[in-house]
Parts: C-alpha cells; sequence; structure tokens
C-alpha cells in the first residue's frame, strides 16, 4: 500500500514552491538578520489564498470541505513555506490554526461575520493567548481573569510567548481567562475576543529569541481591558476544552512545519555533498556522510508519512467519514513527536556535513538549526506529546 496525495493537491504544492521561491527565498536571510516581520509578504500569502484553506466560501476562504483534503492542503502550504524560512511557515500556521480556527470553529455567526473575512484575505492577523508565565504545559493553572461587569467582560493577566499578536496588522487577541470555578473549586476557564487597540491591551516589546527571527512573538498584558459580553467566545466554561481542541489540529500543522525544515537539510546536505571536494573528491563519496544523508531522507520520509496521515484522519473527521477524535488526537501527537525530534536532528546533522561552514551565519543550515529546537516545545511538548500517546495506549500516565 502507498499513499499519494491527489493531483489537484500536488498542483497546489508546485504553486506554493513557487510562490516561496519567489517572494520568500530570496529575502529569508535578511529578514532573520534585521528580525523583519515582512507584513507584504504575510499579506500576499492571504492573496494567494493560504489563510482561507480551512474557511467556507462565505467568508473568502476556499469552501474545501473535508472531503476536498482542506487540512491536507493547509499542511502542504506549511511545508514548503518552511522549506525555505521557518519564521513565515509558523506565521502562516498561527495564522489559520490559532487565529482563524478558534473563531470558525467557535464563534457566533455575528463574530465571524466582523472577524473573518480580513483574516482570511491575509489583510489582518490574530493571536492565541493561552501561555502564562506560570501556565504552560499546566494551562489548567490559568491566573488571567475575566470577570463580567455591567454587560463587559473586564480582563486582567498576562500572556507570553504569543504569535502574530503585535504586528501592525493584528486585528485580535483570543485570551484564556478564567472565569469563575467550578465545584471542588477547579477553575472555569472561557475565551474572550480581545481586539487590538482596546485600552489596557498591551502588545509588550517583541522577543529577542534563538530563533523565528521573522516571525512576530510579543508577551501581552492586560490591565482592566473591557470588551462586550458578546466578546465571549464559545460556551462559558468551556475554554479549556476549545484550547485542547485547536492544539490537536495545530500538532499536525507544526508536523509539517517539521518536514519542510527537514526537506531543507536534505536539499541542502545533498548538494554541498556533491559540490564539497576533498581528497581528490565530493565529500558524498565518504560513506560518513553519505550514511548521514541517507538518514536525513529517512527521517524525511518516515515523517512526511505520519504528518499526511494525520491530516488526512482530520479531513476525514470534519467529512464524517468514521475517524473517532481519540485515534486523530493520537496519530497527531505521534507526527507531532517524532517530525519535530527528527527536525533537530536534522538540522545538527547538516551542520555536520557543512563542517566550518555550518557555523557562519551566511550558510542557511545554521538559521534552520536556531529555528528547528522550538519544534519541539510550541503547541505542546515532546513531553506532553509523549503522555498523550501513553494515555492513548491506555497507562495511567500522570
Amino acid at each position: 500500500m502507498t499513499f499519494e496525495l491527489s493531483p489537484e493537491h500536488e498542483q497546489f504544492r508546485r504553486s506554493v514552491r513557487d510562490f516561496a521561491q519567489a517572494e520568500i527565498a530570496p529575502h529569508a536571510a535578511q529578514w532573520d538578520r534585521d528580525h523583519h516581520f515582512p507584513t507584504d509578504v504575510v499579506q500576499k500569502m492571504g492573496a494567494l489564498g493560504l489563510m482561507g484553506l480551512t474557511a467556507p466560501e462565505e467568508y473568502g476562504g476556499s469552501g474545501l470541505a473535508g472531503e476536498d483534503g482542506g487540512f491536507t492542503s493547509l499542511c502542504l502550504a506549511i511545508e514548503e513555506i518552511g522549506r525555505v524560512d521557518q519564521s513565515m511557515g509558523i506565521t502562516l500556521e498561527a495564522a489559520v490554526g490559532l487565529g482563524i480556527n478558534p473563531i470558525l470553529t467557535y464563534g457566533t455567526d455575528a463574530q465571524k461575520a466582523e472577524y473573518l473575512p480580513s483574516l482570511v484575505a491575509g489583510e489582518q492577523l490574530a493571536g492565541f493567548g493561552l501561555t502564562e508565565p506560570g501556565a504552560g504545559s499546566d494551562a489548567g493553572a490559568t491566573r488571567t481573569k475575566a470577570e463580567l461587569v455591567d454587560g463587559e467582560w473586564v480582563v486582567n493577566g498576562a500572556k507570553q510567548f504569543i504569535t502574530n499578536s503585535g504586528s501592525s496588522i493584528t486585528s485580535l487577541v483570543t485570551v484564556t481567562a478564567k472565569t469563575g470555578e467550578r465545584e471542588g473549586g477547579r477553575p472555569e476557564i472561557s475565551t474572550i475576543i480581545v481586539p487590538s487597540g482596546t485600552p489596557g491591551f498591551t502588545a509588550e516589546k517583541a522577543y529577542d529569541k534563538l530563533g523565528w527571527h521573522a516571525s512576530d512573538t510579543h508577551p501581552l498584558s492586560f490591565e482592566d481591558v473591557r470588551v462586550p459580553e458578546a466578546n465571549l467566545l464559545g460556551d462559558r466554561g468551556r475554554g479549556y476544552a476549545q484550547f485542547l481542541a485547536t492544539l490537536d489540529d495545530g500538532r499536525v500543522a507544526i508536523a509539517a512545519l517539521a518536514v519542510g525544515c527537514i526537506q531543507a537539510c536534505l536539499d541542502l546536505s545533498l548538494e554541498y555533498s556533491l559540490d564539497r571536494q576533498t581528497f581528490g573528491g565530493p565529500i558524498g563519496r565518504k560513506q560518513g556522510v553519505a550514511f548521514q544523508v541517507s538518514d536525513l531522507q529517512v527521517m524525511l520520509e518516515a515523517s512526511r508519512l505520519l504528518t499526511y496521515k494525520a491530516a488526512a484522519m482530520k479531513d476525514a473527521m470534519d467529512a464524517g467519514a468514521g475517524v473517532s477524535t481519540k485515534d486523530f488526537k493520537q496519530a497527531a501527537a505521534i507526527a507531532k513527536l517524532y517530525s519535530t525530534e527528527s527536525a533537530v536532528t536534522a538540522t545538527r546533522i547538516a551542520t555536520q556535513i557543512f563542517g566550518g561552514y555550518g557555523f557562519m551565519e551566511e550558510y542557511p543550515v545554521v538559521r534552520f538549526y536556531r529555528d528547528a529546537k522550538v519544534l519541539e516545545i510550541g503547541e505542546g511538548t515532546s513531553e506532553i506529546q509523549r503522555m498523550l500517546i501513553a494515555r492513548g495506549l491506555g497507562l495511567p500516565v500522570e
């Protein structure tokens, strides 16, 4: 049995690859050096339709239902963009998976009509305010609070490591906040839409990060931020369940970003192994190098198949084709864990193949090396993925 993409998916992949090569690849290194977030290119991705791959036509999206492979198309786009620049790859992933999809999935008709058209068009971006200084993997420890006062939510607290949250085209952030307590003292977590520019809402200075230099990432603060009661996203008290479901999809998309990273490492290493001459011939004729390049190919094939399988399961689940949520969660965790850890290994191998040149910023393997590590952390650490996989196997792991 083989897994093959449809002709339509292959054609779509080629179109995204052409865009990435023309609009992103020539500038990625300079953006990285300057820590520059290219809003014009982000909006070009929107104009190409990449932000609307999972959205209905009524909001300007592609209208691809589950059976049409809309989520698989998104993963292909993230892979191809990430193949030339991981910063732009995560920008696309977060714009759709963390910005658009929560509103698309849980928003009211009024919220969708107000926010989605500009987000789907790529004219604006939305952030997903989940992580806090004291609540990362333990998201149930959320301290940000939202109190309902005279028909308004009053939000106080802080978030950190939030992508697409402070750019010049960011229009809103969805924020998880404690809105009360359940029986037994467990927090009631809800999600609130906070538009950019709301008094008291501040996107603090952008982080100085190890990698992803061209992506937009900020800490956020909320001081008596008031938004209408109607800005509740989904049902009150369902914020925890909503973000868990959001992260399941996001894990597959991050796996796709990791596949793009591994593909880049293979491309760069193969070219260098054929061009670099030592002892009278290309270094690729040496087993020590050839075996390393072969390992990259194995990691790429395995990561890609795991990712495409999980993406296909998501599309089948959306189409009502009998895939269970439990099975999809397991596949998403497996794809995320294996692909991201393979990407970190792949960048180390590629850097080693390049030798001294692999330590020089003028070579792109350095950028991919710096960018890869966060793949094992964002949207669920490797430890969290192992815990989810173990639970899926029936182990009572804590």
